[in-house]
């Protein structure tokens, strides 16, 4: 597997200047976002969330970004409701005050990780057991950022290039690595057993029986079953795309291909709904139904995606490229140019010291004292406990640096990690 630190995106100081002119461009070349979303019920678990007034500076209309995201829930509708409810304010909550655009998407893929550790957090100190998997995507101009756990899926159709998936699945029966993680924590991983000693069904978690090795919520099922995110962040070509959002109930039926190709040239809402009849055409009705479909559409555009040509060159599919240290600016315009993607981040590792990563220097909150990096409560320099002290799988070679967290968020890591139980009790 590839060095942790060398799939992550590295700051670049950028002169004032560039920094006002890349803002600029921005500005003019905002594509136009356009969204539908369609949901067929069974069990009443699913939940989303559209929300497209978002804004990075309060009261500045040109810093607007949407966001999207689907919550598919089990055992209870619980879970997936409080992330609906808080997981956004979680995540803003954890980025910086005064950054600039490209600063703000710098730090988004650590606030998500935080929003996501928090809100599980406080989910589990209520006493429930419901939980729910959680794909959360942010569109700002035309660079997209997708954090998920669970099997929700979100996949990227750049017109006239292959579908590619911004999401990974952390199904016990498909991942691997997650199977590894989640013995190396004290889990137990196997199926179904039923009288005479077979076994049946797909692989799953003991105790509690979960299919999925990341979450938000469950309890019940132990700590290894963690809610840091993968995520995943790309810029679009100035030809745009589309983003397809579902929930399994979409997935356990269609593929990534014939999602895409059932809506082809139709706008977002029409398209939402006609990949939730090609799911129910194909399985029926068989879970909850959930899709939300976003076109992000060059501004001299037509208000709908053209339909791609029947037969696909295949030397023009869809490449995912590093951003170069030395001249990313310069990089952007000629991937744009050519109407490739840009890969700008990606990151899976489960362990929280190496998703939080390092501060070079001590971040303080308003008040002046230390901020937890997970859930933002203040701390007196003798409270903050590093990420990275007595963690094995830290990349800090200083235990004593930042970020910091309270004493409860570094009881969660460690039981994350398997080093403890998380002494919470079910209600």
């Amino acid at each position: 597997m590839a060095s942790r630190e060398g799939r992550r995106r590295r700051d670049n100081l950028v002169p004032l200047a560039a920094l006002i002119s890349r803002e600029m461009n921005e500005k003019m070349e905002k594509p136009t976002v356009r969204y539908g979303y369609a949901a067929q019920s069974r069990k009443g678990e699913d939940y989303f969330l559209i929300k497209t007034d978002c804004q990075r500076v309060p009261g500045n209309s040109s810093s607007t970004f949407s966001v999207f995201a689907i919550f598919d829930g089990h055992n209870g509708n619980a879970a997936a409701i409080f992330t609906r409810e808080n997981l956004l304010n979680h995540v803003l909550g954890a980025l910086p005050r005064g950054l600039g655009r490209e600063e703000w998407l710098q730090a988004l893929p650590r606030a998500l990780v935080a929003g996501f550790v928090k809100t599980d957090k406080e989910f589990q100190s209520r006493g429930e057991t419901s939980g729910t998997t959680a794909t959360f995507v942010i569109v700002d101009g035309w660079t997209v950022t997708v954090a998920s756990v669970g099997d929700s899926r979100c996949i990227l159709d750049a017109q006239g290039a292959a579908i590619s998936a911004l999401t990974v699945d952390h199904r016990l029966e498909e991942n691997v690595e997650e199977r590894e993680r989640v013995t190396a924590s004290g889990g137990e991983v196997g199926r179904l057993s039923i009288v005479g000693g077979a076994e049946i069904g797909p692989l799953r978690c003991w105790p509690g029986g979960l299919c999925l090795s990341r979450s938000i919520g469950d309890m019940d099922v132990g700590e290894f079953i963690v809610p840091i995110p993968y995520v995943k962040q790309v810029k679009l070509s100035n030809a745009g795309g589309r983003l397809i959002i579902a929930s399994d109930g979409i997935w356990d039926a269609l593929s990534s291909e014939m999602a895409a190709k059932s809506c082809h040239g139709l706008p977002a809402e029409l398209a939402a709904r006609q990949v939730v009849k090609e799911a129910l055409r194909t399985r029926g009705l068989k879970d909850d139904t959930t899709c939300i479909v976003v076109d992000v559409i060059p501004p001299d555009n037509s208000t709908q995606p053209s339909t791609p040509p029947k037969k696909r060159n295949k030397l023009r599919t869809l490449l995912f490229r590093k951003k170069s240290h030395d001249s990313a600016n310069k990089l952007s315009k000629k991937l744009s140019a050519v109407g490739i993607v840009e890969e700008l981040f990606e990151e899976g590792s489960a362990m929280l010291a190496e998703r939080l990563g390092n501060d070079d220097s001590t971040t303080y909150s308003t008040s002046g004292l230390f901020t937890c990096a997970v859930c933002q409560v203040d701390l007196a320099p003798s409270e903050g406990i590093s990420v990275h002290a007595g963690s094995i799988f830290s990349t800090s070679t200083k235990p004593w640096q930042g970020p910091f967290l309270c004493s409860d968020c570094r009881n969660k890591k460690d039981a994350m990690e398997g080093k403890r139980p998380s002494g919470v009790k079910v209600a």
